[in-house]
């Protein structure tokens, strides 16, 4: 690191001053814009990631210690981008009708344009209801409210893996119980 950056970086962490942190990051925006433009290959949220990072900075350069500032960057603005992505990959909408009556079972005979018939919708509830507590209130905030995991998470107390849990062995069990109930 340049020297005069190492001294701009000490004399942040004493004071805290985000007018020194801005001249610490300024020189280094375009490069980091670049790197935030290839992971997500669209202008707007490489300029708002820009940002963030400058953000995240404020608190990260007051507790780390930083010997190659440029490297150091590079690796927190890359973290970030790839973080960021796999949180999007990882949220995605579930249609109910697609992934809890996912046996052939409830897939023949139905159009699209058909609606689930009243028997399949109230053996679904009483499935429902067969489920432990757990499930079935993360079966129902994620599915029928259409609530992320993290909202499951929060609405509940519930730990996220624990929510995790619940929905995938709910969807099982309830899938388990819709297939009886037609046998």
């Amino acid at each position: 690191m340049v020297q005069s950056e190492q001294h701009v970086l000490q004399e942040y962490k004493k004071t805290g001053d985000l007018q020194l942190l801005g001249k610490l990051y300024e020189p280094y925006m375009p490069l980091i814009y670049g790197l935030c433009l290839k992971y997500y290959k669209d202008e707007t949220k490489s300029e708002d990631a820009v940002m963030q990072i400058f953000e995240a900075l404020i608190t990260k350069l007051r507790v780390h210690e930083v010997s190659n500032f440029k490297s150091w960057l590079y690796t927190l603005a890359r973290n970030h981008c790839l973080m960021d992505l796999r949180l999007a990959n990882r949220i995605n909408t579930v249609d109910i009708e697609e992934h809890i009556v996912e046996s052939d079972i409830f897939l023949h005979q139905y159009n699209s344009s058909d609606a689930i018939p009243e028997k399949r919708l109230t053996q679904m509830e009483a499935c429902l209801d067969e489920l432990s507590e757990e499930q079935q209130r993360c079966i129902r905030l994620f599915y029928l409210e259409q609530k992320c995991y993290r909202e499951v998470a929060e609405m509940t107390g519930y730990d996220l893996n624990k929510v995790k849990s619940y929905i995938q062995n709910g969807k099982r069990n309830l899938k388990i119980c819709m297939e009886r109930r037609v046998e």
